[in-house]
C-alpha cells in the first residue's frame, strides 16, 4: 500500500469515527471541570478519578480500533494509545496508595505516548485535512505536559490536580474542535 492509499485511508477511517474523538474530548472536559470543582481531593480520590478517566477514555479508544481492524494498518494507532490508557487505569485501581511522584510519571509517559501518536497522526494526514493542526495542536499540548509533569515531581498535591484540570479541559476543546472537523469532512466523505 503506497503512502497515499495509507493517508486516504487513515483519513476515511477517523472521520467516520468523529464522534468517539467527540466523545473522548468531553470526557476530558468533564474530568477537568470536576478537578476544578473539588480542589481539596485527597490523593487518593485524585488516583482513583484518574484513573477512572484513562480507563473509559482507553476503552474509547479500542473500540475505536477495534471497529476499524478492518482497515490495513489504520487501526494499530487507536488501539495502543487505548492499551496505554487501559493500562495506566488498571495499575491505578490496583495501587491506590501509590504515591503522588509515581502517579505523576504514570500520567506524565501516558500524555507523552498519546501526544507523540497524535503529532505523527497529524503529519500524515496534513495533505488530506484542513484543521489538522487541532489534531497537532492536542499532540503537543499533551507531550508539554508529560515532559513538564517529569520535570517538576514536587509540585503540590493542590497545583498538581488544577494542572490535570486544565491540561484535560484543554485538550479536550482541542479533542472536540477536531471531532466537529472530522464529521464535516465525513459528510464530505459520503457525498
Amino acid at each position: 500500500m503506497n503512502s497515499r492509499n495509507f493517508r486516504r485511508g487513515l483519513l476515511s477511517f477517523v472521520a467516520n469515527r468523529w464522534w468517539v474523538v467527540l466523545l473522548r474530548g468531553i470526557c476530558a472536559v468533564v474530568f477537568g471541570i470536576l478537578a476544578f470543582v473539588w480542589p481539596g481531593l485527597t490523593l487518593l480520590s485524585l488516583v482513583l478519578l484518574y484513573g477512572a478517566y484513562a480507563l473509559v477514555d482507553g476503552l474509547l479508544s479500542i473500540a475505536c480500533g477495534v471497529a476499524g481492524s478492518a482497515a490495513p494498518r489504520s487501526w494499530w494507532v487507536m488501539m495502543t494509545v487505548g492499551l496505554l490508557g487501559v493500562a495506566a487505569g488498571i495499575v491505578t485501581f490496583l495501587y491506590p496508595g501509590i504515591t503522588a511522584v509515581v502517579l505523576l510519571v504514570i500520567i506524565a509517559f501516558a500524555a507523552i505516548g498519546r501526544g507523540v501518536f497524535e503529532i505523527a497522526t497529524g503529519i500524515r494526514l496534513r495533505k488530506e485535512i484542513e484543521g489538522e493542526f487541532w489534531l497537532i495542536l492536542g499532540g503537543v499540548l499533551s507531550v508539554v505536559f508529560g515532559v513538564f509533569l517529569l520535570l517538576r515531581p514536587g509540585v503540590g498535591a493542590l497545583a498538581v490536580v488544577w494542572l490535570i484540570g486544565a491540561y484535560a479541559i484543554v485538550f479536550g476543546i482541542v479533542a472536540m474542535m477536531l471531532s466537529f472537523r472530522l464529521r464535516a469532512l465525513q459528510e464530505r466523505l459520503a457525498s
